[in-house]
């Protein structure tokens, strides 16, 4: 498998740790949307990062569906439930997870504008949703190791690479502070080697 991949794309890293949790071997294909020679338009009509090819010569991107591919390829450790309906939870988290860095990424894209197209309304805006969105994750994560259920989930990637996205791109935004257990699972997350591993060059 090829996936193509920007080094500090958190869309990116979720897979990457994905893939590494599991143990797939794959080529990383390091390029950028963002480069003036950039070849993801010819792998991701959408033009964004990560796309994957398969040995099997088919391309999926977005990141959430090449989630939902390599499970299909039965490997453990299984990263959502067999149940369904936990499936679906599971990927509710994740979604929770990823809106939170869609914001985050919302939130940088602003404010590399000019300052006199900026919109403070719009960071704020940004703000809150990541605000909402961490205090439910903290709800879900009082009094529990993981996420969901009782061994690491694809929920728990995608928090985990949200959070760690915060501290990159936002290192005043002190999320830690009003969500303790929050906290306490990121710590268990970052200090796993799929975690050390993948942590994205600094700039």
């Amino acid at each position: 498998m090829k996936l193509f991949a920007s080094l500090t794309s958190p869309y990116a890293r979720k897979i990457r740790i994905i893939l590494a949790e599991k143990g797939l071997p794959f080529e990383l294909v390091v390029d950028s949307p963002w480069e003036v020679n950039t070849r993801i338009p010819s792998v991701n009509p959408l033009g964004k990062v990560p796309a994957l090819l398969t040995d099997g010569g088919e391309v999926f991107f977005d990141s959430p569906v090449i989630a939902g591919y390599l499970e299909t390829l039965n490997v453990s450790p299984h990263l959502l439930p067999h149940e369904p309906i936990d499936a679906v939870r599971v990927r509710q988290i994740e979604a929770l997870a990823d809106g939170i860095t869609d914001a985050a990424v919302a939130m940088v894209l602003e404010s590399r504008r000019p300052e006199a197209k900026r919109s403070d309304d719009e960071i704020a805006h940004q703000t809150g949703k990541i605000g909402r969105a961490l205090d439910e994750l903290e709800r879900r994560a009082t009094g529990r190791h993981w996420l969901h259920g009782d061994s690491l989930s694809l929920g728990d990637i995608a928090a985990g690479t949200a959070l760690a996205y915060l501290d990159l791109r936002h290192p005043d935004y002190d999320w830690r502070a009003a969500h303790p257990a929050l906290a306490a699972l990121a710590a268990r997350l970052f200090a796993r080697p799929s975690f050390t591993d993948t942590k994205p060059p600094v700039g």
